[in-house]
């Protein structure tokens, strides 16, 4: 019985995130105003929303950086060795550092607005939580291994990339140094993260939890959009390097997306 309704779920599930109000949400989420404790001007947006996300409570937590570099490791490691054994454990860790991700980003206490929110942000990052948690409950993710054509493993390098973020956390310059792929923030943060998250799921398609897969995908879409333009138009000078590290986000939650709505016998 548990089995028959899990599907029914992921069935409707399925229909909803195909629908076109499903995305129209999303975009309506797009207008939240970012909430500070002190009266900020309309004007400000735009800097209010630098500032939380350069002051984000995630980066007075370096201790604990490792922590969320090794524990994803091993994970990819165990998903390999023990398959859908781990499926859920996973899955909840995911679920975790998304729900980290949303409270450690977009949270930060700044000197001329006081406590702030960017809540556009907080509100996306924790409807992907949730998909995950019902992914944690249903188990639908198939880690059993499939033949797959090699091309399909594309997404490892770019993932790893993205992983291992090779800038210094300061200045955002390319910094190559080996020891950052265990020590920098980079296992605390949505647009590092989820290329990685995105790439498990689209090597093990199409026996993957697909509204899962198609909302992470289409959070790191706007989000990788955001990215692109602050990176690349409104700082182009200092922030370019990151923006070039922003490519696998980019590139792998169109992927994602697109394999989102591909059916395939397998089905």
């Amino acid at each position: 019985m548990d089995g028959v309704k899990g599907k029914t779920v992921e069935a409707k599930l399925e229909r909803i995130t195909r629908k076109w109000w499903f995305f129209l949400i999303f975009i309506v989420i797009q207008f939240i105003p970012s909430y500070t404790s002190k009266t900020a001007d309309v004007a400000d947006i735009g800097i209010i929303t630098g500032e939380i996300l350069s002051k984000g409570i995630v980066y007075s937590l370096s201790v604990i950086y490792p922590v969320f570099k090794i524990v994803p490791a091993v994970l990819l490691i165990l998903i390999v060795l023990f398959r859908n054994r781990v499926r859920r454990i996973f899955a909840g860790y995911v679920a975790l550092t998304y729900i980290l991700f949303a409270f450690l980003q977009n949270i930060a206490i700044t000197e001329k607005w006081g406590l702030g929110i960017l809540t556009i942000n907080l509100a996306m990052f924790l409807a992907v939580a949730a998909f995950w948690i019902w992914e944690t409950i249903a188990g639908k993710n198939d880690y059993t291994p499939q033949r797959r054509p090699l091309w399909r493993y594309w997404v490892v390098p770019v993932a790893l990339l993205a992983f291992w973020y090779p800038a210094n956390g300061t200045t955002f310059a390319a910094d190559f140094n080996p020891v950052s792929i265990v020590t920098n923030m980079a296992g605390l943060t949505f647009c590092m993260m989820t290329p990685v998250y995105l790439a498990v799921l689209t090597i093990y398609h199409p026996r993957v939890n697909i509204p899962v897969l198609r909302v992470t995908a289409l959070v790191g879409l706007i989000i990788a959009f955001y990215n692109m333009w602050v990176n690349f138009f409104m700082f182009p000078g200092d922030m370019w390097w990151n923006g070039v590290l922003h490519f696998p986000l980019v590139v792998i939650s169109i992927y994602a997306f697109i394999f989102s709505f591909i059916r395939t016998p397998e089905e």
